[in-house]
């Protein structure tokens, strides 16, 4: 990107817009004329404050790649941001300098467009200066900030005003066949949000959250202020019930009209029984595998076996026994008459799901096309077992890590039943964000236990640092559709205990079960808890902290934009933006604690943080990221991995947001990034080396 070149026409698309705008009072447009004249020079001042500070970083953001084959990193991300909503000013800027004089220009609709991407540019022009103060402090090549970063990272999310990035420029930094589902996402989740509120239940949840969608549709300044004050202060029982509802009869109904059909789609329970497994340095000894056990002792493990073709072992009575009972276990009606089962498989695929270690299932991960689970299942031709890992903050760490570890030795114990070969075959793990995480740590706990490692991993946008530590594309996360740093924070705080609310599953229900009935019960269930919805946004004993003048102001509800204040943990004041610039502040004020809970740095929670020791001795790591919050996670761990002298490779996709394989079908470049996934599983299976079972 020639950045002299934007830059210049930024400055030429400024000038012309006021020069064709400052003309004589008798303009048709003379206020929105105005109101276009003051944006503009504003935007002015901003590419010229911001043209030596891209210069600065442009010129040293390559020292921060994984390596000269793979440029990817926070710094590039923000650049690449920033380059998305500057052509989108100037291709915006010469429309109306052509257009402005026209008799069916719409003036009112081109200024609202206008302030809102100049308050864009605003917003980032402030999160630059915090990546260039990172440049400044951190050593080279890291990119990760010292802890006065963090805070002051902490403290502009709190206070800055992000409404404008999901009004009218919803999306503007991802490909543009993206925008239609994202803007379709964000009108769902806060339609559903004023119903939450309202405390609707049952089909009138669903009902209202349809008939209110339209005005969030209309008014996209009114959907931006309402996205930003969901997120702002997150209630966790609201993201869960949202995400859930893709568990749901009607949605998932929906969206198997054009899911991939299989032979194979078993949901089972496997009790809580102990595990013998040989030892990888002498196969002669075993060592016992102990059940999951963690926060309310030993307990089931749910899973689903998906495969394409039915295959020997899978219909065994051994088997289905194992089956739940919540739906027919084996579409035996794709299953051409007469036809024989296919020979076991030497490939065995052990899914774990995202969801920030909160939200979701294999059911919700299956239906995505050409995604996870059933596309891949064809795809690859394998037999895939996705697990059921229960899910915080119900069950914090390490339930989900102990369940996930018990399903992949299970699986190594009985691969016969899942339809693959006893000897010589392959497993590989995959898994997205939280299942990323997952499907390492897994594989840490196997080296640590001595038994079989997997023969690789496929992890994409995997969670490998659980803090809000700053780096370059954690500054996403204050304007991220999918993981706003509200969001990562409450998932971070209920993944590791903090926001525990640990309870016993009830017996003989499980998680898909309960999820599996019919929509109005499911969110009937789900609702509850909805009375402190309000009261989560603005805790009192933080309010108390405040200034009595921004207590009137919250109290009042007023406008304005507000700043708050130092934190009164901080050990120094707030930085200082230069000359004098101050970004635009929000209304409504955010709490985010701080991550002082001691299991975040646990190793098996934040593998970034782990000892070489720990990780010597990994399978091949495949990593693919995008334009996404943990970006500088994956660089940093491929790094680590890479200089350990580990097999690892990382692939940056374009474009694509955080989370973008469950967006699976709605874009051509989701389905590139896909295949990109798939190939890599592929390379798992086909690698030349022996499988780990025969390795020592």
């Amino acid at each position: 990107m020639d950045w002299i070149a934007v830059f210049t026409s930024l400055e030429a698309v400024c000038k012309e817009n006021i020069t064709a705008l400052s003309g004589p009072p008798d303009l048709p447009y003379g206020d929105v004329s105005r109101r276009l004249v003051t944006c503009m020079r504003k935007i002015q001042d901003h590419g010229r404050a911001l043209e030596p500070v891209v210069s600065g970083i442009t010129a040293v953001y390559h020292h921060y790649d994984f390596d000269s084959d793979t440029p990817g990193n926070g710094y590039r991300t923000l650049v690449k941001v920033l380059q998305s909503c500057l052509l989108h000013i100037i291709h915006n800027g010469r429309y109306i300098a052509s257009n402005c004089h026209r008799a069916f220009f719409r003036a009112d609709h081109n200024a609202s467009e206008m302030e809102a991407y100049g308050s864009v540019l605003c917003q980032l022009r402030a999160l630059l200066y915090i990546a260039q103060g990172m440049l400044h402090d951190n050593s080279p090549g890291q990119l990760y900030g010292e802890q006065e970063l963090s805070r002051w990272l902490v403290r502009e999310y709190a206070s800055m005003h992000k409404a404008c990035f999901y009004g009218r420029c919803l999306g503007f930094q991802f490909s543009s066949s993206l925008r239609p589902i994202l803007q379709s996402l964000i009108i769902s989740m806060v339609s559903f949000g004023e119903s939450y509120e309202k405390q609707h239940s049952g089909l009138g949840m669903a009902a209202f959250s349809l008939l209110t969608s339209g005005k969030y549709v209309i008014d996209p300044e009114l959907r931006g202020e309402e996205y930003e004050r969901i997120t702002q202060n997150l209630d966790m029982k609201f993201w869960k019930s949202f995400w859930n509802l893709t568990e749901s009869e009607l949605v998932s109904g929906f969206a198997s009209l054009t899911s991939t059909l299989v032979q194979v789609n078993l949901t089972l329970t496997i009790p809580p029984e102990p595990l013998l497994l040989p030892l990888v340095s002498d196969p002669r000894l075993s060592t016992p595998v102990s059940p999951p056990v963690a926060h309310w002792g030993p307990g089931p493990v749910n899973m689903r076996l998906i495969s394409y073709e039915l295959r020997e072992g899978q219909d065994s009575k051994e088997l289905l026994a194992f089956a739940r009972t919540e739906a027919p276990p084996i579409s035996l009606s794709l299953v051409p008459f007469g036809a024989q089962k296919r020979p076991p498989s030497p490939w065995l695929l052990i899914h774990f799901h995202g969801g920030g270690f909160v939200s979701q299932t294999s059911k919700s991960h299956e239906v995505h096309r050409p995604g996870w689970s059933l596309g891949w299942s064809k795809d690859l031709n394998v037999p895939i077992l996705s697990v059921d890992y229960s899910l915080a903050p119900e069950a914090p760490f390490p339930r989900a890590l102990e369940e996930c570890f018990y399903t992949y030795c299970w699986a190594l114990k009985n691969c016969h039943l899942l339809g693959q070969l006893l000897q010589q075959n392959r497993v590989c793990l995959a898994g997205d964000s939280a299942g990323g995480n997952l499907c390492i740590t897994v594989s840490m706990r196997a080296i640590a236990c001595g038994v079989r490692i997997p023969d690789g991993i496929m992890a994409a946008y995997p969670a490998t640092l659980l803090t809000i530590e700053a780096s370059p594309s954690r500054l996403l996360t204050s304007f991220d559709l999918l993981l706003p740093l509200g969001v990562l924070s409450k998932c971070i705080n209920a993944y590791t205990g903090v926001d525990s609310e640990t309870v016993q599953p009830t017996e003989g229900i499980s998680t898909l079960s309960a999820l599996g009935r019919d929509t109005a019960s499911l969110i009937s269930d789900l609702s509850h808890g909805a009375s402190k919805w309000i009261q989560s946004f603005i805790p009192a004993e933080v309010l108390g902290s405040w200034s009595s003048s921004h207590q009137r102001s919250l109290d009042n509800k007023a406008h304005q934009r507000s700043v708050l204040p130092c934190s009164p943990d901080s050990s120094s004041g707030p930085r200082d933006y230069p000359d004098g610039f101050e970004p635009l502040r929000s209304e409504r004020l955010s709490v985010i604690q701080p991550h002082s809970c001691p299991t975040v740095k646990n190793p098996f929670v934040s593998p970034l943080l782990a000892s070489d020791d720990l990780l010597r001795g990994l399978p091949h790591v495949h990593i693919a990221s995008a334009l996404d919050a943990l970006l500088d996670d994956s660089v940093m761990f491929a790094r680590k991995l890479r200089n350990m002298g580990q097999p690892v490779t990382l692939r940056v996709v374009e474009d694509l947001p955080h989370g973008f394989l469950s967006l699976s079908g709605y874009a051509e470049e989701i389905k590139v990034a896909s295949d990109i996934c798939v190939e890599r599983i592929r390379e798992v299976f086909q690698q030349t080396t022996l499988p780990s079972c025969t390795r020592k």
